[in-house]
């Protein structure tokens, strides 16, 4: 493809301009001063949502919340971030990825500053979606750029190692972070002190990134606008809003009432849309193409990519809510005793590189996190006073928490070697959609199930709640574990890889 466009003028039509652009490698100075922004930036969005962990109670009595709607704090970035994600990777190939990247910073830095300000819950609530959204345009612009800065093979895959590594640092320091902000001067810190990084590293960058780093197809504004598919990505979008509704609502008002069943019946309906709308679209308009669930493997590691963040966020919620409403710890120590969480992940963000590893077949590093997730919560069911946090919880936060690492990096890398490599960037997207969604379900799912037990057995300071979405959590990811144990073909990516290398030989 690009030998064919390097021997040809660019052609000009009516509709489409193809523009070839090559500019000369940014100094050392430059570029990694650009990954340090690139990485400082993927920190502040890890620690602005680790940090809200440990801000919850705060935000739940400021704004009056439910324990089911609180989840709507962490949820309303996760949904819109996952959704949006599908589509900006796309505004970044289209458009530039140096401009996509400036422009969601910057909002998120504008927005930063409002919801510290916000007063009412439902402004507070659509300022976290909105953020989500710019986040989103940020995560694949920034990936597109260090791609481009950084193109000898070695330096790139550092520079992508370090971007990741980043976001895992932010989660420690993020519990640390808010619990500081919350115990000694207002939850509103946790988006002031990002807004006075991101603005100014904003402006760094609109400086220092390139104009142009890679070869841009310049289109016309009408297929630029059908290959966003905003249709697809808006169907998915509501459908997810109102399932979360439906499952929060349900534990308030009852699972039978017209307030539960009404949205679920319309998210379900809406998702058997959305998946109908993908098999109409073209392969290059289309968020999630259908052909991809037919790649092997490829659904049920989806499946898997659901877990991880399902398993964090649901553990950061529960726990930092019964410590600091129920046992009365102050925001600090329940983020202290968070941190193995966040250092156990941070340390397994690395288990790729454990020689052997990597040449395994994925299906029996996810397996066995998939069985160190669900051990970690069998101790979480009876844990059940504050003294066993060090025989059961502190055990089960590193198990549990290895667990979900190992399976986040090993599906992954399978997701990739499964996939041919013209659907990278769509795959990738998707993964990260699922991670997200995983998260933003989940923490509905598992609130709504932990509210409705409690309203029946004497409220939160009865731990049967906490203890059933433990076993709630534990029934999905079994699940899960068993599709992969039954369903995942070991040889699939080993044939797909051999076939590819024989294809370029050839």
């Amino acid at each position: 493809m690009n030998s064919s466009l390097t021997s040809k003028s660019p052609t000009t039509s009516d509709c489409d301009v193809e523009v070839i652009v090559r500019r000369p490698t940014p100094s050392n100075a430059r570029r990694y001063t650009l990954l340090l922004i690139f990485c400082i930036t993927q920190f502040l969005y890890a620690l602005t949502n680790s940090a809200l962990f440990s801000a919850i109670p705060s935000l739940v009595r400021k704004f009056g919340f439910t324990q089911s709607q609180s989840v709507w704090i962490i949820s309303a970035y996760q949904l819109t971030f996952a959704s949006f994600l599908l589509m900006s990777g796309k505004i970044s190939d289209i458009y530039s990825p140096k401009y996509t990247f400036i422009t969601g910073k910057f909002i998120i830095g504008v927005i930063s500053i409002g919801l510290g300000f916000v007063s009412d819950s439902i402004l507070f609530l659509a300022l976290r979606a909105l953020s989500g959204t710019a986040a989103s345009l940020t995560i694949p612009s920034a990936l597109a750029l260090l791609v481009g800065l950084f193109p000898e093979p070695r330096h790139q895959a550092v520079a992508i190692a370090a971007f990741g590594a980043w976001g895992a640092i932010g989660i420690v320091l993020g519990l640390i972070t808010g619990a500081l902000f919350v115990e000694y001067v207002s939850w509103s810190w946790v988006f002031w002190f990002v807004s006075t990084v991101i603005i100014p590293t904003t402006l760094i960058s609109a400086v220092l990134i390139p104009s142009q780093t890679k070869n841009v197809v310049r289109e016309s504004g009408f297929t630029k606008f059908r290959s966003l598919d905003i249709t697809g990505i808006s169907i998915l979008t509501v459908a997810v809003i109102l399932f979360i509704f439906a499952v929060t609502t349900g534990s308030i008002t009852g699972w039978g009432s017209a307030m539960t069943l009404a949205p679920l019946a319309i998210a379900i309906a809406m998702t058997a849309v959305f998946f109908y709308w993908e098999a109409l679209q073209p392969i290059e308009c289309a968020a999630i193409p259908s052909s991809t669930w037919f790649i092997p493997n490829f659904s049920v590691l989806f499946g898997m990519a659901l877990l991880p963040y399902f398993w964090w966020a649901n553990i950061f919620t529960t726990y930092v809510s019964l410590w600091q409403d129920v046992y009365k710890w102050s925001a600090i120590s329940s983020a202290v005793h968070m941190l193995p969480i966040g250092i156990t992940a941070f340390v397994f963000s690395f288990a790729n590189r454990v020689k052997g590893l990597s040449s395994m077949s994925a299906k029996w590093p996810i397996l066995c996190g998939a069985l160190m997730m669900m051990s970690a919560l069998v101790l979480f069911a009876f844990a059940d006073t504050p003294d066993k946090y060090w025989p059961l919880v502190f055990p089960g936060f590193i198990v549990g928490s290895a667990g979900a690492m190992l399976v986040n990096i090993s599906a992954n890398i399978a997701i990739f070697r499964a996939t041919p490599p013209s659907m990278a960037g769509t795959v990738g997207a998707i993964f990260n959609c699922g991670l997200q969604l995983g998260s933003a379900v989940g923490l509905a799912a598992v609130s709504s199930i932990q509210a409705s037990v409690q309203n029946r057995n004497g409220g939160p300071s009865n731990y049967e709640g906490q203890s059933a979405g433990f076993w709630f959590m534990l029934s999905c990811i079994s699940v899960a574990a068993m599709a992969v144990l039954v369903f995942y073909r070991t040889d699939t990516a080993r044939n797909r890889v051999e076939g590819t290398v024989v294809c370029d030989g050839k």
